[in-house]
């Protein structure tokens, strides 16, 4: 059985310029600064890695609590609401499903604002297994939580191929011995580049996946 591991900000929904929104907005009603890259470091991490950089690394004097606290706030009516599914997602998931594909989410994420947003576009039932970064008390830059999915799904890691738009996530997944997929979004194009220099495939559009499938 051939096994698929999608992240979800980016690649399956259409939900960057919300999330860059969100992230880039605490820290400008604070004034702190930040460098271009912000949302190429942050994006793998997930809420509470995030609270924890803007606090050590950037200088947000807040609690941590109340940081993740306003991310989730600000997101939830987005997600639950707004997003929509990037081009082509339902149909070519329903495919891969309807051919015994094993279709699974790891995403950094929260389920408060991941679950809602699947069931709502009708994708939740479609995978075997939909799991946050928080579920393994790690993130997507750490190349043990690939390990985990692997021991957990049965399959050995080579046999896993992995779909993210965000470079880190991409090359760790890469180092941590996955097939990885790089996937096109707006938000990294200025890193298309590095991206496709370090996975297996790149794609475009969700359909180009049904023509490299084995």
């Amino acid at each position: 059985m051939e096994t698929y591991l999608f992240d979800f900000d980016g690649t399956l929904v259409d939900s960057m310029p919300a999330y860059v929104s969100i992230m880039k907005r605490i820290l400008d009603e604070n004034n702190i600064s930040y460098n271009n890259d912000l949302i190429k470091v942050i994006t793998p991490l997930g809420f509470m890695k995030t609270a924890e950089y803007f606090s050590k690394e950037l200088g947000l004097k807040m609690p941590l609590e109340d940081i993740i606290k306003t991310m989730g706030s600000w997101a939830i009516d987005e997600y639950t609401y707004n997003i929509p599914a990037k081009k082509n997602v339902q149909k070519v998931l329903k495919q891969l499903k309807e051919e015994g594909v094993s279709l699974n989410v790891l995403t950094a994420s929260p389920h408060l604002t991941l679950d809602p947003c699947l069931k709502r576009l009708g994708l939740y039932d479609l995978f075997d297994n939909v799991w946050s970064c928080d579920d393994f008390l790690t993130t997507k830059a750490d190349p043990e939580i690939y390990r985990m999915v692997a021991e957990k799904l049965g399959r050995n890691v080579e046999d896993i191929l992995f779909f993210d738009d965000n470079y880190n996530a991409d090359k760790t997944a890469k180092e941590a011995g996955l097939k990885v997929c790089g996937v096109y979004d707006e938000t990294s194009e200025e890193y298309a580049k590095e991206i496709k220099d370090i996975c297996d495939y790149y794609i475009y559009d969700f359909s180009e996946i049904l023509d490299f499938r084995d």
